[in-house]
C-alpha cells in the first residue's frame, strides 16, 4: 500500500461543490454561473484535483458549464437512493457522466452503505462493478457510518474506496483501528465531516440546543488552539491530513464549499505548516452528536470560511 505523503497538501482535498442559489436580482443566474466558475478556477489554481457531485437538480449540468478548460479535475459521482432500483441507479450514473460532459469518472460512490444491505444489494453492487469494468469509472466506493462497520463492509464488497467520518472532535475511526485495518486491506479512504460540521467555528449563540457543558467544552478547546496559534480550520485539516499518513493511494479529505472565498480559506488552511500537537486531548469520541453525522458528505465549510 502506498501513501500520498509526498503529494502537495491541496492534492489531498476533495471538494463537494454546492452551487450557490442564484440571487433574485436581475442577472442572478449569471452571477451564480460566474461564482461557480470562480470557485472551480480557484480550486484548480490551488492544486485541488478531486470534485464530488450529487445527482440533484441541475447541479451536474451547471458544473459542466463552469469547468475550467481544459478541466484538471477527477470527478466522483454519487448514486441515487436504493429505493430507485438497480436499473434506474445504473442509468442515472451513466446520465451523470453525460451531464458532467465526461467520458469517464474517477469514483462511483454508493450514497449509503446500507443501500447494499437489502435484498437487491448484491445485484446493485454487481451493476456498479460492471460500469467500472466497462471503463466508465476508475474506482467504486461506498459511503459508510462507523456504525456500519466499514472494515466488514470493505471485506465483503472489496471496494476501491470507503468514505467515513473522522475529525478532531471524533477520532474513533483512527483511535479504534478502523483506518489501520482499511490500510491493511489496501482500501483508500475519503474522510468526511473533517470540519466537525462547523462545531469548532460556532459561537455560543449559534449552538442552539447545546448544553451549557458542551458550550464550555468547545470554548475550552478553541482556547487550546488559540494558545497554539492555530485557527480551528487549520487544526481540523492538519489532524485529518495527519490521519491519511500510511493510507492507500487515492485517499482524500472531503469538504463542502459554495464559493471561491470558502475555497481560498480551505487552501490557506491546508497549506499552513502542520503543528506538532497531542490531538487526543480534543477527542470527544462522537459524544457531540453533530460530529458523528456522516449521512451527508456535503457538510459545509461555509460556517468556517
Amino acid at each position: 500500500m502506498s501513501s500520498e505523503i509526498s503529494a502537495p497538501p491541496a492534492a489531498q482535498l476533495a471538494l463537494a461543490v454546492v452551487p450557490a442559489a442564484p440571487r433574485e436580482a436581475v442577472g442572478g443566474a449569471l452571477s451564480r454561473e460566474t461564482g461557480l466558475a470562480q470557485l472551480l478556477q480557484t480550486a484548480a489554481d490551488g492544486g485541488i484535483r478531486r470534485i464530488l457531485t450529487r445527482p440533484e437538480g441541475d447541479d451536474e449540468r451547471t458544473l459542466c458549464q463552469a469547468w475550467p478548460f481544459p478541466s484538471p479535475f477527477q470527478v466522483s459521482v454519487t448514486t441515487l437512493d436504493a429505493s430507485e432500483g438497480p436499473d434506474r441507479i445504473e442509468a442515472r450514473a451513466r446520465r451523470s457522466l453525460e451531464r458532467l460532459g465526461l467520458p469517464r469518472g474517477d469514483v462511483l460512490l454508493v450514497r449509503d452503505g446500507r443501500d447494499l444491505a437489502g435484498a437487491e444489494g448484491r445485484t446493485l453492487w454487481e451493476r456498479l462493478v460492471a460500469l467500472k469494468d466497462r471503463g466508465l469509472f476508475r474506482r467504486i466506493g461506498i459511503r459508510t457510518r462507523l456504525e456500519d462497520s466499514p472494515v466488514l463492509v470493505a471485506r465483503r464488497f472489496q471496494p476501491d474506496l470507503i468514505q467515513l467520518p473522522l475529525n478532531i472532535l471524533d477520532q474513533r475511526a483512527r483511535r479504534d483501528g478502523v483506518l489501520a485495518a482499511l490500510a491493511e486491506q489496501g482500501v483508500a479512504v475519503q474522510l468526511a465531516s473533517v470540519l466537525a460540521n462547523g462545531l469548532l467555528f460556532a459561537g455560543s449563540d449559534e449552538m442552539v440546543g447545546a448544553s451549557a457543558a458542551d458550550v464550555v467544552l468547545l470554548s475550552r478547546l478553541r482556547r487550546r488552539l488559540a494558545e497554539a496559534r492555530l485557527d480551528p480550520m487549520q487544526a481540523a485539516l492538519a489532524y485529518a491530513a495527519d490521519s491519511l499518513i500510511g493510507m492507500a493511494e487515492g485517499s482524500s479529505l472531503l469538504a463542502c464549499v459554495t464559493s471561491a472565498a470558502e475555497t481560498r480559506a480551505l487552501l490557506a488552511a491546508v497549506n499552513a505548516a502542520r503543528p506538532a500537537l497531542d490531538w487526543t486531548v480534543f477527542d470527544q469520541g462522537g459524544r457531540l452528536a453533530a460530529t458523528g453525522d456522516t449521512a451527508a458528505a456535503f457538510s459545509g465549510v461555509s460556517s468556517a470560511a
